[in-house]
């Protein structure tokens, strides 16, 4: 499981156009798809049932502790170790604040007895494209160097359950608002 973001349709829309022309001249990489696109906030991993309430309950109470935020997708970039997958991504423009929002949602799932944790420094990225190992990638992310997206407004976090494919699939399970309720 992972609580995420999900940009809004016209956003998505614009990666689209912009990654679309780019997947056929890079078949090598395996893409993500864009009904799977998001930026994750928490990484959980295996979430036992009887943490699942208490889970709810936790991620809905840190979600209201932050104001939504207005956020937009810019200038790729890519991760690599020697020898590991590369993973090519868009930078996401946010204030620091996403970062704690991050971390009190991890805290909260840590509190509710969810799985591991990931435990990384957080590093708000929108992952467009992932390889099982070492690629030159540099045209690829030159390519996508002048990216600008339009900025949009996060107001809620949603929690998401992986189903290992193929394909791949992220089912949505619950949606929290971001803010305090009045």
């Amino acid at each position: 499981m992972f609580v995420a973001l999900v940009p809004p349709p016209d956003v998505l829309a614009e990666v689209e156009e912009a990654v679309e022309p780019l997947r056929r001249d890079w078949p090598e990489l395996t893409w993500v798809e864009p009904a799977n696109w998001h930026i994750t906030l928490a990484f959980l991993g295996e979430v036992p049932d009887k943490a699942r309430a208490e889970l709810g309950v936790r991620l809905a109470r840190a979600a209201g502790h932050h104001e939504p935020v207005t956020l937009a997708l810019g200038r790729s970039g890519a991760f690599a170790k020697p020898g590991r997958a590369v993973t090519l991504w868009l930078s996401l423009r946010a204030p620091a604040r996403l970062a704690r929002l991050a971390g009190s949602l991890a805290a909260g799932a840590r509190r509710a007895g969810a799985g591991h944790i990931d435990e990384r420094p957080y590093r708000a990225h929108f992952t467009l494209a992932r390889s099982r190992k070492s690629a030159e990638i540099s045209p690829l992310v030159e390519a996508l160097s002048g990216f600008e997206g339009t900025p949009w407004q996060a107001t809620s976090a949603q929690l998401f359950e992986s189903h290992q494919g193929p394909p791949l699939r992220y089912e949505p399970i619950e949606d929290y608002p971001l803010g305090r309720r009045g």
